[in-house]
């Protein structure tokens, strides 16, 4: 990325990056390029010696090389939704009534305008195969090492992945657990519902991209950014719409474009994204 396109386009807010793309500042004509494939992948899982599952939903659509993808609660996407997206142009699917189908419509786009390339600031970082309760806590090493923390600070975790409470006790890291879901953590430890009730009392953030789905990610951006706190991102939702905000708030991400980690037992790919990094504040 070139010096002259990196400048236009940094977006400091959500609502700012998505009037860019529609306006196609971000790279060509939204409304030249159409969706080929639409497509969910619904999978649950419950790895050997752990004693709670969960499970996952996905809407992706392939644009030309790139696919975008965006988390939903399961069952909460309409099927109607796959046949929207189908066929359309880039540009009415950024208009979509519904969020989830907005946002994977952004993160195809830009997916193939900035794909994850360390000429765009990415840094790849190889998973091993292997079980998928191996892999998952290859991931979580992954993401975690993007934290600068010392020993003893409290990490608001929102969107609960086991294996990355996991890794955070592994480096005497406390943590305030946060889901939509609510329940309990393979620990037993109460899951909080409500991020905006916790963050005030942690040092520091680690967010799945998946606030990007549901509407939760600016009041947390604007937190970090007011409170100069880190924000690290985990994203297999929104892996190249992320990597826009950083230096407006998000100080690190862990980019997980589609196929994600569970789907597959051989080797895989993450992409580091760093604000003090190269090309690091887009």
């Amino acid at each position: 990325m070139t010096p002259a396109a990196s400048a236009s386009t940094r977006a400091a807010t959500y609502d700012a990056l998505v009037a860019r793309a529609r306006a196609g500042r971000l790279g060509p004509d939204p409304a030249a390029l159409r969706i080929a494939v639409a497509f969910t992948t619904r999978q649950a899982v419950r790895h050997d010696g752990r004693g709670t599952g969960y499970r996952n939903e996905v809407l992706s659509l392939r644009l030309a090389e790139a696919v975008g993808s965006c988390a939903v609660e399961p069952g909460a996407l309409p099927d109607s939704a796959v046949e929207d997206c189908v066929g359309a142009d880039v540009a009415r699917l950024l208009a979509h009534p519904l969020l989830p189908v907005r946002v994977a419509a952004l993160d195809a786009y830009l997916m193939h305008v900035t794909p994850h390339t360390p000429d765009n600031g990415a840094r790849p970082v190889r998973l091993p195969a292997g079980t998928s309760l191996q892999k998952s806590r290859a991931r979580a090493r992954a993401v975690a090492e993007l934290l600068d923390l010392p020993r003893g600070a409290t990490v608001l975790v929102v969107g609960v992945v086991n294996s990355l409470l996991e890794t955070l006790r592994s480096r005497g890291l406390a943590y305030v657990p946060c889901d939509l879901k609510g329940g309990v953590t393979e620990w037993g430890e109460t899951v909080a519902t409500d991020a905006s009730a916790e963050v005030g009392r942690c040092d520091a953030l680690l967010v799945s991209g998946m606030t990007l789905g549901n509407g939760t990610f600016e009041p947390l951006r604007e937190h970090a950014l007011r409170h100069g706190k880190q924000l690290v991102m985990f994203a297999q939702t929104g892996s190249a719409v992320l990597p826009r905000f950083l230096g407006h708030g998000v100080s690190a991400v862990c980019a997980e474009p589609y196929p994600f980690f569970w789907l597959d037992g051989g080797p895989g790919t993450v992409h580091h994204y760093r604000a003090d990094g190269p090309g690091g504040a887009w």
